[in-house]
C-alpha cells in the first residue's frame, strides 16, 4: 500500500483497508505456541530491581511502548516484540528494533505507515478492545491488552516484569494516575484472578 492510500484509509477509518496490513491474530498466538515470553512493563521502581538476566534468557521478551531501559541489569536488552499504543519516535525505533509491532490502540490516526509497514504487523481488533473495556470498566493500558491477547495463546509461560500497577508511575513519563483514563485498581484485580485461574501466569 501506498503511503497516499494508506493515510487516506487512517483518515477515513478505512478499518478493512487497514487490517489487510496485518498479519491473522491465529498467526500471531500461534507463533506464542511453547514459548516462555517475558513481558516488559515501565513501572518506575523496577528500575531498581534485577531481572535483565531473566528477562534476556525467555524465548520472546515483548516489551510496552517506548520501552524505556535504564540499565541491562534491572531490564534486559532484547526486544523481539513491542506492543505499541504511541507514536514511535526514530531513536526509540533504532533503539529497540523490535522484530515484530503489535498496534494495541484503538486510535488509528496515531499509527503511522512505517509501523503499519514493519515486517510481522498487527493490528488489535477494536472489538477485542471494546470486550477488555467492558470487563475492566475503563479503558485498558497497553500492557493489560498484551496480557490478555497472549494469555489467548498456547504459550508455556509468561512472565510479567514491570507492572505494579502505576504504584510507582511510569519510567515512560510524569502523568500521575488521575491524568490518565485507567483504572489501576481494577487492572490490579484483574491481572491477580488470572494469575490465580492460569498458572502460566506469573507476577515477578
Amino acid at each position: 500500500m501506498t503511503p497516499l492510500r494508506f493515510y487516506m484509509a487512517r483518515t477515513l477509518r478505512n478499518e478493512a483497508m487497514l487490517a489487510s496490513l496485518s498479519v491473522a491474530q491465529g498467526a500471531l498466538l500461534a507463533a506464542l505456541d511453547g514459548q516462555r515470553v517475558a513481558l516488559v512493563g515501565n513501572a518506575r521502581a523496577f528500575a531498581d530491581q534485577r531481572h535483565g538476566a531473566a528477562i534476556d534468557s525467555a524465548d520472546l521478551v515483548i516489551r510496552i511502548n517506548r520501552a524505556p531501559m535504564p540499565s541491562r541489569e534491572s531490564h534486559g536488552q532484547r526486544t523481539d516484540w513491542l506492543a505499541l499504543a504511541t507514536r514511535l519516535r526514530a531513536a526509540d525505533r533504532t533503539r529497540l528494533s523490535p522484530a515484530r509491532i503489535l498496534w494495541m490502540s484503538p486510535k488509528r490516526k496515531r499509527l503511522d505507515w512505517q509501523t503499519a509497514h514493519s515486517p510481522g504487523f498487527y493490528l488489535h481488533p477494536p472489538a477485542d478492545y471494546a470486550a477488555l473495556v467492558q470487563r475492566l470498566g475503563a479503558p485498558p493500558t497497553t500492557g493489560a491488552m498484551t496480557i490478555e491477547l497472549a494469555l489467548r495463546s498456547r504459550l508455556a509461560r509468561l512472565d510479567l516484569y514491570g507492572f505494579d500497577f502505576f504504584a510507582s508511575q511510569s519510567l515512560s513519563g510524569r502523568r500521575q494516575a488521575a491524568q490518565v483514563p485507567h483504572d489501576f485498581a481494577a487492572e490490579a484485580a484483574w491481572a491477580a484472578g488470572l494469575a490465580a485461574a492460569d498458572p502460566r501466569l506469573i507476577l515477578n
